[in-house]
């Protein structure tokens, strides 16, 4: 089963064990470049680091001239500070361990300028009141529920009034509105959009009453990945999409008007074949990304035929036809139909260049702490 000839094949996967996590550094590379081309000002990026969890990737976006970017664990932020980011949001509302965990982290990286989100006052005088004990002022964002329905306040008098409170304490500094629509990623461009700016009015409107009361012009950071191309339309909008980086099967089908090619994989391996047409895959729960139905967790690029009948820690048992030629040890080459969980089940990935495997990215923020 020679898959050599195609762009994901590796020469020299009998090196390599299963199931592994690949990264093909070039299309990566060209990832950051569409990206960088679909925004005016690459100034308006910050992407969510969420998906590669990794310092390498990070400083491909870094060289490329992005600078701000967006994260969900302290984890996260510690490689962001360790990659000397310049810009650093905590897209999650610190509370309780992790806001002693965040202080420890901008009092370790000086040179990272990093902010968190607050949603309701009590939050934010409990953060207020730490960051003054620790003699800091740190910069928050109003988190806004625009249809999540996850975390957040609903944009309008509630969310103006809890910017106000947040301008009166002395530990923290209001300094923008944080709206992540992740919600939207209808196939037809033309509903997610129509959707999109429907959520999105009330975040305009509350920005315009918040310059009205004397504020200075808040930062807006909205969307994902899916509703990037329309927010990169606004004026001024921060976007922060993260699985442009590596993409999935999941955007590959819902976002196809947006060129981002494949850049991470699953190998996986035959390991036996329990009757004529089953064959059962090295690649469990543990493996893949196990949120979705059975028959969306995984593409075969070199077997897109297979119809997954089970999943369990170890294993995955796909029917095919009758008088097929698998055999044990076969590889299979597949896309995650979610990428950012998958790439948290590996501590370390398998760059591949030229379809040779030359090197590793460790995974270094799928942990829950690094050293803070």
């Amino acid at each position: 089963m020679s898959v050599i000839n195609n762009w994901y094949g590796i020469e020299n996967a009998e090196q390599v064990d299963s199931p592994a996590l690949l990264i093909y550094p070039d299309r990566v590379k060209e990832n950051i470049r569409v990206l960088i081309n679909m925004i005016d000002d690459s100034l308006r990026l910050r992407p969510h680091i969420k998906t590669n969890k990794c310092k390498e990737a990070t400083q491909l976006m870094m060289d490329a001239g992005i600078h701000k970017f967006k994260c969900a664990t302290i984890a996260e932020a510690e490689m962001l500070g360790i990659c000397k980011a310049k810009d650093v949001l905590l897209a999650y509302q610190p509370v309780g361990p992790k806001l002693q965990r965040f202080i420890a982290l901008i009092k370790k990286f000086p040179e990272t300028k990093f902010s968190c989100l607050t949603d309701n006052s009590t939050t934010a005088k409990q953060q207020s009141d730490e960051f003054i004990k620790n003699k800091l002022l740190v910069p928050v964002y109003i988190d806004l529920n625009v249809g999540q329905n996850r975390t957040g306040i609903e944009p309008g008098e509630g969310a103006t009034q809890l910017y106000k409170y947040c301008a009166e304490q002395r530990g923290i500094k209001p300094v923008g509105l944080h709206a992540y629509d992740g919600h939207l990623h209808q196939p037809d461009i033309a509903e997610r959009t129509k959707e999109c700016n429907n959520a999105f009015l009330k975040v305009e409107s509350m920005m315009g009453k918040l310059i009205s009361f004397g504020f200075p012009e808040p930062v807006i950071i909205a969307g994902g990945s899916p509703t990037l191309p329309i927010h990169a339309k606004r004026k001024k909008i921060e976007c922060s999409p993260g699985t442009f980086i590596y993409w999935d099967k999941g955007y590959l089908d819902a976002c196809s008007e947006q060129p981002f090619l494949n850049a991470a994989l699953v190998l996986a391996r035959i390991i036996s074949l329990p009757d004529e047409t089953k064959i059962c895959i090295d690649l469990g729960h543990k493996s893949i990304a196990a949120e979705n139905e059975l028959s969306k967790r995984m593409y075969f690029l070199n077997a897109p035929e297979l119809k997954f009948i089970s999943h369990s820690e170890e294993h995955l048992v796909a029917e095919t036809i009758p008088g097929h030629s698998y055999q044990p040890g076969d590889v299979l080459y597949g896309i995650p139909q979610h990428i950012c969980p998958t790439v948290a089940l590996y501590e370390r990935a398998h760059t591949v260049d030229n379809n040779k495997v030359t090197g590793e990215w460790k995974t270094i923020a799928r942990d829950r702490k690094i050293s803070v």
